[in-house]
């Protein structure tokens, strides 16, 4: 049966106006409609879609997400080689690169210059046929990369379909950067480790990681986000210029990083580098330094190519934020799902005007990769300006004294055997009462976003698991007042308050105490998901793994870590005692009515009668969410004192703005 005319009619309308909007709201971060606006469209073309199948379109912006995990990436050749670029990491290498420029085009003074912020991202190219989306790889060698199609249609500033222009070429292979924000590094970093995960050591390797991922869903779940910078092969449109280029895809609906320059000679160019090595820290993404480009391309054939650079082109890199130190010693730590993490011991160095002392190693193999000894010189940062990490051995200086690390294969604290499952580089300790093990156990378990037990810090649970009081989170409920005035530093006053604490958590929310568990995979937002499915701890023990796997937002890893968990008959037994004890997580359903249910909030500033983990924990008591930036689904942004950028995205993606008081307001459900 033919698809009615009128209805083929709605659905295109509905994909131009989707695709107008997603380009208005992620590329130029300027919507026209509210986001209920925008769902109500999405909702009617899936609806459409689904009573006529056949209509459906790779290009649909319903189709964004929906592959199926791949067991390998295909290989897929460049049309143009992806050339890497030489660096120069002074002004006079810049003023040498401009002087080969120069004598090789026979000009008397420089030519114009376009300067571009350098992303620390991963180098893609986007395959446009008739101003289709048609395949997606990453750079590779330069000749030959991956095919991640699936994967880069997950990313919402990638447009599925170009805009309609007169110029739109027959063929185009736009090259761009894939980055995550420093906020969108900071807060996936928070959900692995919740999730009892390795975090990501920094924001490059953590989107060339989501990029990679077999599965897209994983992919989609991740904060990407593209710039693109430049062409490869294109059919049916010819350019003068770079600049040109570079007009042509903010044109066609492509994402072009704001700060590019064009500098009229190599004096110009470096002022422009100057101006955004001042900008970089304040820039929501990192920049390892400046491109800049010979503008006119026909200088680009006259200069041509190196082997694997062109003569058009330099990254002048900015200086790293790195010092040299030495390796004393390299120990073991043990997180709470037994992860035997090596961290290396070092002389103190100040690296960015921080002390460091201590360096994560990842793991065994990337160990080895870097062949890194106790006694080694070594070259360290801290990536992302956060996490210290030890960039490569100085092997020059070596004397013939280092030792090589040899990864134990059993627990250093407990000596149980260490595993490693398959597909992992982490080997974990499986005792689950291995001590420094179940401290963060505890910890975690009582921390502010699971069950929210004041006073049951680090130091309290080493000396609780230490004279044998908890063995799991459970025997928490059997603690008394003659067992904690038995330990140091306990009075009768400080044990009846932690005993209250203990209490009042008894009265929490499914989705806390699911946090609270530590099942691997599961942070605060998996656990949110999970219990407005199920409703219930029972419900969700119930589960089987594909049952899982049909919760919205819950992927494969997920599904399966969650399935083997409840599948444990200790893990089961676990959480039995826990409701014996008294513990009654309340589903979602039965705050329903709560006054900010199925809201979203994100805050800026600081608040003047609440902590920022305070105020979070009234928004889920409430029935709300809370997310870490300011975009489409937001439906209040807080603000206090000193607000940073989120108040100005706010104002201008026409989010509601409120202060301190109104969210006290709404949280009593007073507001007029």
């Amino acid at each position: 049966m033919a698809v009615p005319a009128e209805i083929l009619e709605r659905i295109q309308r509905l994909r131009r106006e989707i695709d107008e909007h997603n380009y208005r709201y992620y590329v130029l971060d300027s919507p026209v409609i509210s986001d209920a606006e925008f769902d109500a469209l999405m909702h009617e073309l899936r609806d459409l879609e689904a009573r006529y199948p056949e209509t459906v379109t790779p290009d649909s912006p319903t189709q964004r997400v929906g592959a199926a995990p791949a067991d390998r990436f295909r290989k897929v050749p460049h049309a143009v080689p992806m050339l890497s670029l030489d660096d120069a990491f002074s002004e006079a290498e810049v003023r040498e690169f401009d002087g080969r420029v120069r004598r090789q085009l026979g000009l008397d003074a420089s030519p114009e210059y376009v300067v571009e912020p350098k992303m620390d991202g991963l180098a893609v190219e986007l395959v446009y046929e008739a101003g289709r989306f048609v395949l997606g790889a990453t750079r590779g060698d330069g000749t030959t990369g991956e095919d991640v199609t699936a994967n880069l249609r997950t990313i919402r500033a990638v447009p599925l379909r170009l805009r309609p222009a007169a110029d739109l070429p027959e063929r185009l292979d736009a090259r761009g950067e894939v980055f995550m924000t420093r906020e969108g590094f900071a807060a996936l970093n928070r959900e692995r480790e919740a999730a009892g995960e390795p975090p990501f050591a920094n924001p490059r390797n953590a989107a060339a990681g989501s990029l990679r991922q077999l599965d897209p869903a994983v992919t989609a779940a991740r904060p990407l986000d593209i710039f693109f910078y430049g062409v490869g092969e294109i059919r049916g449109w010819r350019p003068q210029t770079h600049w040109e280029v570079l007009e042509a895809l903010r044109r066609w609906g492509l994402k072009v990083n704001p700060l590019v320059h064009r500098a009229q000679g190599i004096e110009a160019a470096i002022r422009a580098r100057d101006r955004l090595a001042a900008q970089r820290a304040a820039l929501p993404y990192e920049i390892d330094g400046v491109v800049i480009k010979v503008n006119r391309l026909d200088y680009w054939e006259r200069l041509g190519t190196r082997a694997r650079s062109p003569r058009w082109a330099v990254a002048y890199k900015f200086a790293a934020e790195q010092a040299v130190t030495r390796i004393l010693e390299i120990r073991l730590s043990v997180g709470r799902t037994g992860a035997v993490t090596p961290v290396a011991l070092m002389e103190p160095v100040r690296v960015g005007g921080v002390r460091v002392r201590r360096a994560t190693l990842h793991n065994e193999d990337e160990i080895r990769r870097k062949d890194v000894r106790v006694g080694d010189w070594v070259l360290v940062q801290r990536a992302g300006d956060v996490i210290p990490e030890v960039v490569k051995v100085l092997a020059e200086r070596r004397t013939g004294a280092e030792v090589p690390f040899v990864m134990p294969r059993t627990c250093p604290v407990c000596g149980s055997r260490l595993v490693r499952g398959e597909g992992e580089v982490v080997w974990r300790c499986p005792n689950p009462e291995c001590f420094p093990r179940l401290v963060r156990r505890v910890v975690h378990f009582a921390s502010k976003g699971a069950m929210d037990i004041d006073g049951l810090g680090t130091k309290v649970a080493e000396q609780l698991v230490g004279v044998g009081l908890i063995r799991d989170v459970a025997d928490i409920y059997s603690i008394e007042m003659s067992d904690l005035l038995s330990l140091d530093r306990f009075a009768e006053r400080s044990a009846r308050n932690l005993l209250e604490a203990i209490e009042r958590s008894k009265a929490t929310t499914l989705e806390r105490l699911l946090y609270a568990l530590g099942i691997r995979h599961v942070g605060e937002v998996g656990a949110q998901l999970l219990a407005a499915h199920f409703g219930s701890v029972e419900a969700l023990m119930a589960a089987s793994e594909e049952a899982l796997q049909e919760v919205p937002g819950v992927g494969p890893e997920m599904a399966r870590s969650v399935a083997a968990w409840f599948a444990e008959p200790a893990n089961r037994r676990l959480v039995e005692r826990l409701l014996a004890a008294g513990v009654r997580p309340a589903p979602p359903a039965a705050r329903a009515g709560a006054p900010l249910s199925g809201k979203t909030v994100v805050f800026t500033g600081g608040l003047s009668g609440l902590t920022r983990e305070e105020a979070k924990r009234r928004v889920l008591a409430a029935g709300g969410r809370v997310a870490s930036s300011v975009g489409r689904g937001v439906d209040f942004v807080v603000v206090g004192e000193r607000p940073g950028s989120k108040l100005e995205k706010a104002r201008r993606l026409g989010i509601r703005v409120i202060d301190e008081a109104e969210f006290l307001a709404l949280l009593e459900g007073t507001e007029d």
